[in-house]
């Protein structure tokens, strides 16, 4: 698959990417109301913060906890589920006069729902596509983020600006109702990927599978840590420039957007595991630039190049799901999408605690000196070949090894065995 067109042409992706973004657009809508909400309810600039970012931090617990869902209940069904959870949240949310601590409760545990679906909706896509899909696919998604992010703060600032945080919040809750409806009647019914009951115990059971394998392992934090890092200097970008922080916010987005969209659309297999470590240090590199307080142009512009670095976590979720079994797709994908957003939530953390203490702009550079010694550290994993379980090989030389463009699901059936080693390449530890 190579184009756009042969990605919505194959039948349940629509619906999903409707479902998906409608979602996001509630998310966004709702995320932007209530941390007017509360500002005006606290007057905190913290407890604001929290009331549209907290729910990151849920996600740790949800990763711990509640993973094993994302394979184990009908995608269908759970998609359906997380987005009705989602409106009786949200509806809950509403209502007029409920207390800080219960409003924080309810982030929480959105939050802990939110950490499931990352991994129903990324392991279904995983599924619908054909091997060499997943990335243009996601693509697709990554650039309808920023996107949805875009229109949907700048929409929510509209409606706040004729109706109160409250009724705000009521057309969230009913976008995350047409989210459902969506899912439910667009989707096909499927079966779980995997067998058993979703339990705390069978979480941790396939994390540490997961985590065992030190090609996942060296993936994961590849994906997490360097970019986490990064989310910390944008996190700073209204201190740096008050008057202009919109300016270098939007940077950000179309940056990431041209990365994706090239990642995926124009960079062909066999090419894209040796851009991974390069996109990594370009994601970082530039704002070592900020140490020289740069007048605004070349701040947005180094911002921008810095963002299209972004793009490598397509082809890192890539050679994640080449190197995991198919039963395990979901709670991997659920596991990375947690992980990010909460080592998001950390690196915004760390520099706003050291941007107390520090200049802004020195701040920045140390944030992004720490990220480029991160992806130094981990690029010797990253050039390990991957074994793709039961179905081929993934060569950072000519890439995809093995059967043409089936579906995952086939091949899943296929499969009778997994060797006790997964990924582990020849002459590997």
């Amino acid at each position: 698959m190579r184009t756009y067109r042969d990605i919505f042409g194959v039948p349940e992706f629509t619906p999903l990417f409707a479902a998906a973004t409608v979602q996001l657009a509630a998310l966004t809508i709702g995320q932007i109301a209530l941390a007017t909400l509360v500002f005006g309810a606290t007057g905190s600039s913290l407890l604001a913060a929290l009331s549209m970012f907290g729910s990151s931090f849920a996600q740790v617990v949800g990763a711990l906890t509640l993973l094993s869902v994302a394979d184990r209940v009908p995608p269908r069904a759970a998609m359906t589920g997380l987005a009705l959870i989602f409106a009786g949240g949200t509806l809950l949310l509403a209502l007029p006069g409920l207390p800080v601590a219960v409003i924080m409760a309810v982030i929480a545990v959105l939050g802990l729902a939110g950490s499931v679906g990352g991994g129903v909706r990324w392991g279904l896509l995983n599924e619908i596509l054909p091997a060499d899909g997943y990335v243009l696919g996601r693509s697709v998604f990554n650039m309808a983020v920023g996107l949805m992010q875009i229109g949907g703060y700048a929409l929510g600032g509209v409606l706040l600006a004729v109706a109160s945080p409250g009724r705000v919040l009521l057309v969230s809750a009913a976008l995350y109702l047409a989210a459902a409806l969506a899912a439910r009647f667009g989707l096909t019914p499927r079966p779980a990927r995997a067998s058993g009951r979703a339990s705390i115990g069978e979480t941790w059971r396939v994390n540490a599978r997961l985590w065992s394998d030190p090609v996942r392992r060296n993936a994961f934090f590849a994906l997490w840590v360097p970019n986490g890092l990064v989310v910390g200097c944008e996190a700073l970008f209204v201190p740096y420039a008050p008057g202009s922080a919109s300016v270098l916010f939007t940077a950000g987005a179309l940056g990431m957007l041209l990365g994706d969209m090239t990642m995926g659309r124009f960079v062909p297999p066999g090419s894209r595991g040796r851009l991974i470590t390069p996109l990594r240090m370009l994601l970082a590199a530039p704002y070592l630039a900020f140490a020289l307080l740069p007048p605004l142009p070349v701040a947005v512009l180094a911002v921008a190049l810095a963002s299209f670095g972004f793009g490598a976590g397509l082809l890192l979720q890539e050679r994640l799901i080449a190197a995991t079994p198919p039963e395990m797709h979901g709670q991997a994908l659920g596991l990375n999408s947690a992980g990010m957003l909460t080592m998001q939530a950390i690196g915004a953390t760390v520099a706003g605690a050291l941007a107390d203490h520090l200049p802004v702009a020195a701040t920045i550079t140390a944030m992004a000196v720490v990220s480029l010694a991160v992806t130094l550290a981990l690029t010797p994993g990253l050039r390990t070949p991957v074994q793709i379980l039961a179905t081929g090989s993934w060569d950072d030389t000519v890439g995809w090894r093995g059967p043409g463009p089936e579906s995952r699901r086939a091949r899943s059936r296929r499969a009778t065995s997994w060797p006790a080693r997964e990924a582990s390449p020849p002459g590997g530890p």
